[in-house]
């Protein structure tokens, strides 16, 4: 992955902004913590679960989604232009 600055961490909360260049993945990965992702961009990310499903996954800057932890996959960026997203992870 091209980039992982961490923004802000305290004993609640860890915010990492992500980046992902054309042909890059996060690599496989397990979610300790509940989640938020605000892309920073839009684009097309494909994310591959634990089982090896593929699925398409469209972002749109600004928008935003969340998920429980214990989520496995891994996510790719199969498009032509860089992906950013700020990744928000709640420790509490």
């Amino acid at each position: 992955m091209s980039g992982a600055i961490l923004k802000v961490e305290t004993g609640r909360v860890r915010v990492t902004e992500r980046r992902l260049l054309p042909g890059e993945s996060t690599g496989h990965h397990i979610h300790e913590y509940d989640y938020v992702v605000v892309p920073l961009t839009g684009g097309e990310l494909t994310i591959v679960d634990a089982a090896g499903i593929s699925t398409k996954f469209p972002t749109e800057a600004g928008g935003a989604y969340a998920r429980e932890k214990g989520v496995e996959h891994d996510v790719f960026n199969l498009s032509d232009q860089e992906i950013r997203f700020t990744e928000i992870e709640l420790l509490d």
